[in-house]
């Protein structure tokens, strides 16, 4: 169901969706925060970073366009593209045009930028046990995957 963007009379929040929304918009809040002061304590590095390098570990090559990475990071190519000059001069990533797109640019991980992943991963990954799935039960987290891939499509214009 689409809502209509100027609708005469507006579909208020019931009290259990205004229940629903407040604890959701805490939880966003809330976790990013506690994320990055976990990463900032023990690793030295924004969760931003640690999002970034994360995500390109996972490709082959450990390389991506940097389209797809803010895409996958959720932030805009401008934003992303400052995040990866700071990786950049750190030695944690590096830049190379893309060979079908002259204006494309890859991104790839480099073996410093793992191997200040791989220290901050058993940290990070504690972290969000003990935030996250330490609370839940198997059917609750499937549940929250499944809720989450509904919402994420309209965010990502995937929709």
């Amino acid at each position: 169901m689409t809502a209509t963007p100027h609708a005469s009379t507006p579909r208020w929040l019931t009290d259990t969706e205004m229940d629903t929304w407040t604890n959701l918009v805490q939880l966003l809040m809330l976790i990013p925060t506690a994320l990055d002061q976990q990463l900032r304590e023990e690793a030295g590095l924004p969760h931003t970073y640690y999002h970034i390098l994360s995500a390109l570990s996972g490709q082959p090559d450990h390389a991506m366009r940097m389209t797809e990475l803010a895409r996958q990071a959720g932030t805009t190519t401008t934003r992303l593209s400052h995040a990866v000059s700071t990786l950049e001069q750190r030695g944690w990533v590096g830049r190379r045009a893309c060979r079908t797109d002259k204006r494309g640019q890859i991104a790839y991980l480099t073996e410093a930028g793992y191997a200040v992943l791989e220290a901050a991963a058993p940290g990070h990954v504690a972290e969000v046990r003990r935030l996250v799935f330490d609370h839940l039960t198997e059917d609750d987290v499937r549940r929250l995957g499944a809720l989450s891939g509904k919402l994420l499509p309209t965010l990502t214009g995937n929709a």
